[in-house]
């Protein structure tokens, strides 16, 4: 992480940025967040992060009036600015400050808005993939939401490391693959391409909104045998990019997609 951060609108040093412990997000985790590429200086595909971004802290009856798109657009570029950085990751995250129900306190309720900068995240040369023991819940109603209670996931990519993955495959209650732990999944068979579709419970990630947009992807409902049987398989997200996986469950796989790789190159050469 850069040393300064946008506190509510503010550069600060990133050690001075304080989250009050009597509220909602610091007992319970809710808020939301959503992670950004940056390239060229540019953040890609805002307009997907930014209504995501809406859609979720409606769905957890988040305040964000106080915060228009144009102001944390504004603070957001500051930030790039004042970090100086090119090419990276951003992060945006809104706590929730409402004194809790079980816990009440005198707690003055704002929503707080904290802006974060790092360094594109190092791939792995050669991607393991395996699949996690742990399911995934589709009617969960946290389901679909980049909330900041994410330990789960956290907890689920630590296992998979443990066994020498670099991350996993998420099934739901049915079995059906939903995603990766902390990315979306997409494989390919002969000519097509296919990805889970949201009713099994995967996260609508931007990257994989912006490649259904772009390409021809078949959304599916299917069991873990159908990667074992891939001739591709790629993991995607805003800090990884398109990400081919060398290995699934020990499987060496040597198929690519080279229209999936493009897509992604001609999406950050727009920035």
């Amino acid at each position: 992480m850069h040393q300064l951060v946008s506190y509510n609108g503010r550069i600060i040093e990133a050690t001075s940025a304080v989250i009050e412990s009597k509220n909602e997000a610091a007992l319970y985790g809710r808020g939301i967040f959503t992670t950004m590429a940056i390239r060229a200086g540019s953040l890609l595909l805002w307009d997907k992060h930014w209504r995501r971004l809406t859609g979720n802290g409606k769905a957890l009856s988040l305040d964000l009036q106080t915060f228009t798109e144009s102001d944390v657009l504004a603070h957001c570029d500051r930030l790039l600015a004042a970090n100086g950085v090119i090419d990276g990751r951003a992060r945006i995250t809104f706590f929730d400050g409402r004194s809790p129900n079980l816990w009440p306190s005198e707690t003055r309720g704002d929503t707080v808005l904290l802006i974060l900068t790092g360094e594109i995240h190092a791939k792995a040369q050669s991607l393991k993939l395996g699949v996690s023991p742990f399911r995934l819940h589709s009617q969960s109603p946290l389901t679909g939401i980049k909330s900041c209670n994410y330990l789960e996931r956290i907890v689920a990519l630590d296992e998979a490391k443990s066994r020498g993955s670099d991350e996993a495959i998420v099934l739901n209650e049915d079995g059906l693959i939903t995603s990766g732990v902390m990315s979306n999944v997409f494989w390919a068979k002969g000519d097509e391409l296919f990805t889970p579709r949201l009713t099994t419970g995967c996260l609508a990630g931007t990257t994989r909104e912006f490649l259904l947009e772009t390409m021809d992807v078949s959304e599916v409902g299917e069991g873990i045998e159908t990667l074992s049987d891939a001739d591709a398989i790629y993991l995607t997200s805003a800090g990884i990019g398109v990400l081919r996986v060398a290995q699934f469950e020990g499987r060496k796989i040597s198929g690519e997609c080279a229209a999936l790789e493009n897509a992604w190159q001609n999406v950050k050469a727009r920035a």
